[in-house]
């Protein structure tokens, strides 16, 4: 999945010069968190966070304070070391940006024009659809050998009982001689494709196996 198909196009912007109250008129309007600052040539030159407003802007426990604040130019808060990113960029190369530096929002710039945005909330609905999540269905862990070809050898059992597969995640194990392979399937009784892959040697770690009673 790339940034294009996960990215906000209809981005709110600010001028350096517009004022911070603005801003705080923007974020508290459209409900967002995050406004990039662009020039006349619409080059992104800054960003701003609603936690940035909320530092510059006068303490409620001081209402006889007359402070003028919130009258500044946003370039006096900005963020201006903004890190971007490609349309064409891996959504998953993206995620790990996000995670490696602790930011909420990375706009999204060709040939240096801002064309879009990406907050933690696009990720968070792209992973929703690339496991499948939002669609009913079963979820099924299998421990298998980390070799090639295994996939779709357990994949071909699936097949066999012609089970729609909503999407498949592989994870290491604290072994390296293993991996986990994460299905989810369309069907609500996978019983019997379970007890195939067992049947054919392999570990599935969910469902737990259920454990007697006797």
């Amino acid at each position: 999945m790339l940034v294009e198909e996960i990215m906000i196009q209809d981005v709110i912007t600010l001028a350096p010069t517009d004022t911070i109250a603005e801003a705080l008129h923007l974020l508290d309007t459209y409900k967002i968190r995050h406004i990039p600052i662009v020039n006349h040539a619409h080059h992104i030159v800054g960003i701003i966070s609603d936690r940035d407003i909320r530092d510059a802007s006068p303490s409620i426990l001081n209402p006889s304070s007359q402070s003028t604040e919130l009258s500044e130019p946003i370039h006096r808060i900005m963020q201006k070391n903004v890190i971007t990113a490609h349309p064409l960029d891996f959504v998953e190369d993206v995620a790990n940006v996000f995670y490696e530096n602790q930011i909420g929002c990375i706009p999204v710039t060709q040939e240096n024009r801002l064309i879009g945005v990406v907050t933690e909330r696009d990720l968070l609905r792209s992973f929703i659809q690339l496991t499948g999540s939002h669609k009913p269905g079963s979820h099924i862990e299998v421990k298998v050998k980390n070799q090639a070809g295994v996939l779709s050898d357990v994949t071909a059992i699936f097949g066999q009982h012609r089970t729609n597969i909503l999407s498949v995640l592989v994870y290491p194990h604290k072994d390296d001689r293993y991996k986990v392979l994460v299905f989810r399937v369309q069907t609500f009784n996978p019983l019997s494709i379970i007890n195939d892959l067992r049947d054919h040697g392999y570990e599935v770690i969910w469902p737990k196996p259920l454990e007697s009673t006797l």
